[in-house]
């Protein structure tokens, strides 16, 4: 063990100076807990004039990234900086000097993470990235080490606060996509481009890091299928509530027989279920093992705080496993190219339930031509409401809920469907998740 880590913090925002606050907070407490004194010797930031007035006389403050990586005495660069350049050149060079890293970077890990993993496995160091899924909630130590004796079954996460925010904002109110966006950003919970968190990408980079753990896949943000919430309507929301559902923009990834599944989109969640009741800006992530059968792991997702709990967790574990020999160190996730082409499921393989909205004009037979459709591409229905048209309307909607039933499948149908003459608009299809 260490007996003592000095850090190079790049990027003072919100999580890194909520890093550093907490580790000047508890630094009594962290010492006693690691056996080792982790304190921060300099900060990279863009503007250097806020920063010194919130650290101590003896940090060195400047705006060059060099300073970390070429300062002999740090021995664990913390990259908080966000984005993809600087952060992938500091981290590789951090790496070829034999130094740590921590990072809370999902977007740059989920698109780079094979070229990091296997320079850190070959130089001898670690990079550790609790904090680039979903904030404070210990999801990658739970699948490394507390699951580890788990054969992983699936996935399933709330893993961005902002589209869950909004999809509980629009359920308790009634209220439109694009009016709830608009309070989440005044209230700071989307940015002002709200694109990767509204769009699913977000959540995409941390499901694809999580699969990587799980399943021992390299990270390939290729295989993974995207659909964001800016399409719901606040009416299917109130459709699925009446069924006994809650909308939830999962991630998910499965280990199936026709391969590794990893996909985000909006999706039914019965209201029984925990992950249903996971309301506002937190996030929940479940896992299903053979063995433990599902946990669930809840808190929050993002904030200062919450996220430097989790980049000081991974600084404690590297202090103890800094002097351990590298074989003996948890295992980053696999850098093995010689996977072969079936790992990835393809997308139309999936297998799961639907909920089908069929605006439809409002006339004798439109029931009978859709449900011949359902039955031509194989397809079974577990209920079918027809919503009473308004007086002097003549178009009404069709709610469908099937069996479960492969994506390819229903895909056909829609398109059969959406020729039709009878049907007055978009189809939405939204998939059931029963994640038991």
């Amino acid at each position: 063990m260490a007996t003592s880590i000095k850090v190079g913090l790049a990027g003072f925002g919100n999580v890194g100076k909520g890093t550093y606050d907490v580790l000047q907070r508890n630094k009594d407490l962290i010492v006693k807990r690691s056996g080792t004194d982790i304190s921060v010797k300099r900060v990279v930031a863009r503007n250097t004039a806020r920063v010194v007035p919130l650290v101590a006389e003896d940090v060195i403050v400047s705006s060059d990234w060099k300073d970390i990586v070429t300062d002999p005495d740090i021995n664990v660069v913390v990259e908080v900086m966000g984005g993809i350049e600087p952060a992938r050149s500091l981290i590789l060079e951090a790496i070829s000097k034999g130094k740590h890293v921590v990072t809370a970077n999902k977007a740059l890990l989920a698109e780079y993470g094979n070229e990091i993993f296997a320079a850190a496995e070959k130089a001898g160091v670690n990079v550790a990235f609790e904090a680039a899924v979903a904030g404070s909630i210990p999801i990658v130590k739970g699948l490394r080490e507390g699951l580890a004796a788990n054969d992983v079954k699936w996935i399933a996460g709330i893993i961005n606060g902002t589209c869950n925010f909004i999809l509980s904002t629009m359920r308790d109110t009634g209220r439109s996509f694009a009016d709830v966006l608009a309070e989440a950003q005044q209230l700071g919970y989307a940015e002002a481009d709200p694109t990767f968190d509204i769009e699913g990408i977000d959540t995409a980079h941390k499901i694809m890091l999580l699969a990587a753990i799980a399943f021992g896949v390299p990270v390939n943000m290729q295989k993974v299928h995207i659909e964001g919430i800016s399409k719901l309507e606040a009416k299917d929301i109130k459709y699925a509530e009446e069924l006994g559902f809650r909308i939830k923009l999962l991630g998910i990834t499965k280990n199936t027989d026709y391969g590794v599944e990893v996909r985000v989109h909006p999706a039914l969640v019965p209201n029984r279920r925990l992950l249903a009741n996971v309301e506002g800006a937190m996030n929940a992530v479940v896992v299903k093992g053979d063995a433990a059968e599902s946990s669930l792991y809840y808190g929050k997702g993002a904030g200062g705080e919450p996220t430097g709990s989790a980049v000081i967790a991974d600084l404690i574990d590297i202090a103890r496993t800094a002097s351990v020999d590298v074989s003996e160190r948890p295992k980053m996730p696999t850098v093995d190219a010689k996977h072969n082409a079936n790992l990835w499921a393809d997308f139309g393989d999936t297998v799961c339930s639907y909920y089908m909205r069929i605006p439809v004009e409002d006339k004798p037979g439109v029931l009978a031509e859709i449900t011949r459709i359902i039955a031509d591409n194989k397809i079974s229905i577990e209920s079918l409401i027809q919503k009473e048209a308004p007086q002097k309307v003549h178009q009404t909607e069709v709610i469908m809920m099937t069996h479960t039933t492969k994506e390819a499948d229903v895909q056909k149908a829609i398109r059969t469907m959406q020729e039709l003459s009878s049907v007055r608009g978009p189809i939405v299809l939204l998939r059931k998740e029963e994640l038991h």
